[in-house]
């Protein structure tokens, strides 16, 4: 046979197409073609594959002339994962496999030049992509690679390390029973299980601070996203990262959002699957690192952060635009990525903690150091963080730093276990009422879930009003009360929660306190 067909599939963002690898052998020059829009990656590919048949002991056709074309030809391919796809296929049109064995399979995997086959990235998106179409296919992959794909339910992922097990597996009955034939490791991957969670840092580190604890609890019971603002060594960095151990167990769907994610950029970590993500980038991180880009688009780190934590320290030393980049994904849960070739979204429904310095030199309104900052430099590095972000934020905590003598004799605080399981059970209250978190309220159910008593609707609205709180404020407080009202498992908003909830959505220092 001089023409085969064997499948693939190319990633868009989190999107799969399938790509079907032909391969043509014809009389003629001897040459090597490679159409359908392939990058230099895939086209290099050529010679990955000449050298791999050639150093496992296959015949390589030298004297034909060979076209691979990857179509649909207007679906921009890149990486190595068409390497095993056009090795078989040329060994199909040969007729050193069975090509119509090879119809219910799809092919993915770089090759090295002694024919062993290397992992590639997005091999756990390609794999939930194909099971939320319900689509049932058998996926061929390398070692590294097919253990992420056997993540996804029902899937049916089989692991081969070498081309010479691909090659054993679907050649003719006669050539497969050569007595010599080098043992082959295909193997059909078993389901693969959720490890144990790993310990983190816990939240009883954390001496005194129990205003600020409060406020974290009440971030993660609703979803809410939170700035901290203090002094330099006031803890807030140690109270950001203990925070993603407040926020209950991931689904199973969730764990493989986040998961697919990671495999996009080869960062996925089986060992941590399951567990929720804390993205700390640096300030010194571009929009393009923060919020995704590139071409083809790859995921920034608040995709990295779908369904856990993006931590940003030092928040007015990141660069406006990377700041003003977020707004968007702070509202919608998702970012989409618009290049003149094609677009791709990912997923972005993160929870923000961010913390600052209340001035330059950090020690604003500090009982152990004098501040050195004029008004005009504490307003000019305030204002780096622009009105309409700062009103995406729906707590503003003040953290306070403790003195020396009750830090050194202070018990231990709280554990992280005590209040995650407070957090459990207001969250399981609030999706049982309405199906979300509280921080996605809207419009109707916004209304509808959010019943308050007529005293705190007036104590809401003169707060506002005294404050100059856009629309948007108002309803972020009134979604924060109801998380406290859920953690005081309150059906009805009371005066109380209210009041708590505005003392939390303060204003910096210099601010219209939106």
């Amino acid at each position: 046979m001089s023409l085969a067909v064997v499948h693939s599939r190319a990633l868009v963002g989190l999107t799969g197409h399938p790509v079907s690898v032909e391969v043509h052998l014809a009389n003629g020059l001897p040459s090597f073609t490679l159409v359908g829009l392939a990058d230099l990656e895939v086209k290099e590919a050529r010679e990955r594959v000449r050298s791999a048949l050639q150093n496992s002991g296959l015949e390589f056709p030298h004297n034909k002339r060979i076209t691979v074309n990857l179509a649909p030809a207007d679906l921009p391919k890149e990486s190595g994962r068409y390497d095993l796809a056009i090795a078989v296929g040329i060994l199909a049109a040969s007729g050193a496999i069975d090509a119509e064995r090879l119809s219910h399979y799809e092919f993915a995997g770089e090759l090295s030049l002694s024919g062993a086959l290397r992992p590639v990235r997005g091999a756990l998106a390609a794999s939930m992509d194909l099971h939320q179409r319900g689509q049932h296919v058998r996926q061929v992959l390398p070692p590294g690679s097919a253990e992420d794909a056997a993540l996804v339910p029902d899937a049916e992922v089989y692991r081969a390390s070498h081309l010479m097990d691909v090659v054993q597996h679907f050649a003719p009955q006669a050539a497969s029973a050569e007595p010599d034939a080098a043992p082959s490791q295909w193997q059909r991957m078993p389901a693969q299980d959720r490890p144990p969670e790993a310990p983190g840092a816990d939240m009883a580190d954390v001496k005194g601070q129990t205003a600020s604890k409060r406020v974290l609890e009440i971030a993660a019971c609703g979803g809410h996203n939170l700035l901290m603002l203090g002094a330099p060594g006031a803890g807030k960095s140690m109270l950001a990262q203990r925070f993603a151990g407040l926020l209950p167990a991931l689904s199973v769907a969730e764990a493989l959002e986040n998961a697919a994610v990671h495999s996009l950029v080869g960062a996925f970590d089986a060992r941590s699957w399951g567990q929720r993500t804390t993205m700390a980038p640096h300030h010194t991180a571009s929009a393009v690192a923060l919020v995704g880009g590139g071409s083809p688009p790859r995921p920034g780190a608040i995709s990295l952060a779908h369904c856990g934590v993006l931590f940003l320290d030092e928040l007015p030393e990141f660069p406006r635009s990377a700041l003003e980049a977020l707004r968007e994904p702070l509202e919608t849960g998702q970012i989409s990525i618009a290049r003149a070739a094609q677009q791709a979204t990912f997923p972005a429904r993160f929870q923000l903690i961010a913390a600052m310095n209340p001035c330059p030199c950090g020690f604003r309104g500090s009982r152990q150091r004098a501040c050195r900052c004029s008004p005009d430099q504490v307003s000019r590095y305030q204002a780096r963080i622009s009105g309409p972000l700062l009103d995406r934020i729906d707590l503003h905590l003040e953290v306070s730093p403790l003195p020396a003598d009750e830090l050194l004799t202070a018990p231990a605080g709280e554990s992280t276990a005590s209040i995650r399981e407070r957090v459990t059970a207001a969250r399981a209250r609030s999706l049982q009422r309405q199906g979300m978190l509280n921080q996605q309220l809207q419009g109707q159910a916004l209304d509808a879930h959010c019943q308050a008593e007529p005293a705190a609707l007036q104590l809401l609205q003169t707060a506002a009003a005294q404050l100059a709180w856009s629309a948007r404020g108002i309803h972020r407080s009134l979604r924060v009360a109801r998380s406290i009202a859920d953690l005081a498992q309150s059906e009805t908003i009371t005066p109380a929660h209210v009041a708590e909830a505005v003392q939390y959505r303060r204003a910096l220092l210099g601010t219209n306190g939106m």
